[in-house]
């Protein structure tokens, strides 16, 4: 009885705080609607001409690009030959063919290891793991092999032209297992790298530096932008340096560090920070996970004094407690306040409790409406 009363006032504040937002009740049918603005890329990652896409079409548009540069190229996993769950790889069979671009069976550490051996036999895998909730069965796949190859051989073998995509983060409805962040996990292991876009010009660029790189790499893409982000995209090819973070708003007074859909919400609380305290935010985009850009953060840190990272993770051993951790032992004497983390709870991904669970723009306005009073 008290926990069906619970459940009601949830469900309650959850609908005020939708129609508070100038929202009709249609308009939010989608609840992730209330939780970030997208905000378009303004940082020209290549010359030349440009064409309007939102994320998925800039992958397609990345995936094609690799295919064509490359005749030992494949692309597999769950359901690509049809264009995939989210449809990143619409046409590419089609165009290149069922030898280039198919189908496996449902197994992920199957998945995995294909790649495994396609990579060391000299072939570029780009393989797709429909979602990163499910990525777990291939982790001793990627994490005791992939990572370890070039290690284990002597450099004989190295796994270097396997690329893994998966969608990844909170989506609106997505529940316990299809909203979850699972990058930290693989953080700890070194061999790999870890990078999340925030939009479709990333996206394109990091996938073609991923393809190219010769380390086994993890690209997480928020499958909430993959629609919801629309940038003017470069049409040549063109790559993102991986390990380099961005900064996307200047700012004097607090350094705000995310990455993926996460950027956004710092962004939007950036101008509602400056609205409402007069006070600008700085605010870092982290991009790659491994490895991260210690310098840029620490640089920004040591301008600032303060610090919040946000992440939908949760936060036991989330990544924000690496760059927390770097920014003590590196920033302590220019620190004017403890540094903050907003980030998910430590419980399952909720579903429809999720804008409860999520790092908002509210919940980070209060974290740091506290850290410039500490």
């Amino acid at each position: 009885m008290m926990l069906s009363k619970l459940s009601r006032q949830l469900r309650n504040a959850g609908r005020k705080l939708l129609l508070s937002h100038g929202n009709t009740p249609d308009q939010c049918k989608h609840v992730r609607a209330i939780h970030f603005t997208y905000f378009p890329s303004e940082t020209p990652y290549a010359d030349g001409e440009t064409q309007k896409l939102n994320m998925y079409q800039a992958i397609n548009e990345g995936l094609a690009l690799a295919l064509e540069n490359d005749p030992r190229t494949v692309i597999f996993g769950e359901d690509v030959a049809f264009g995939g769950v989210f449809r990143c790889t619409i046409n590419l069979k089609k165009r290149f063919g069922a030898d280039r671009v198919f189908n496996t069976p449902l197994c992920e550490q199957g998945i995995a290891g294909f790649g495994i051996g396609l990579a060391n036999a000299g072939i570029s895998a780009i393989a797709e793991i429909q979602f990163a909730d499910y990525i777990f069965p291939a982790f001793d796949q990627l994490v005791n092999e992939a990572a370890k190859m070039r290690y284990r051989s002597g450099n004989m073998f190295d796994c270097g032209k396997l690329t893994v995509r998966a969608p990844w983060g909170a989506v609106g409805h997505g529940g316990l297992y299809h909203s979850q962040c699972p990058e930290a996990y693989f953080a700890h292991t070194p061999g790999l790298k870890v990078v999340v876009p925030r939009g479709a010009a990333q996206a394109k660029g990091l996938l073609l530096s991923c393809i190219e790189e010769p380390d086994p790499c993890i690209m997480f893409e928020p499958k909430i932008l993959y629609r919801k982000a629309i940038d003017q995209v470069p049409k040549a090819h063109y790559k993102i340096d991986i390990g380099k973070g961005e900064v996307v708003r200047k700012g004097d007074a607090v350094t705000l560090v995310g990455w993926g859909t996460q950027v956004h919400v710092l962004l939007e609380v950036a101008d509602l920070v400056q609205e409402k305290l007069n006070v600008s935010c700085e605010v870092i985009d982290l991009i790659s996970i491994l490895p991260w850009d210690a310098e840029l953060v620490c640089e920004s840190v040591k301008k600032t004094g303060r610090v919040i990272i946000a992440h939908e993770a949760p936060m036991t051993n989330g990544f924000g407690a690496e760059i927390a951790a770097t920014i003590q032992a590196e920033c302590f004497l220019h620190l004017e306040a403890p540094v903050q983390r907003v980030t998910g709870w430590d419980c399952p991904f909720p579903h429809i409790f999720e804008p409860f669970y999520l790092p908002d723009k509210w919940r980070c306005f209060a974290a740091i409406r506290d850290i410039l009073k500490y």
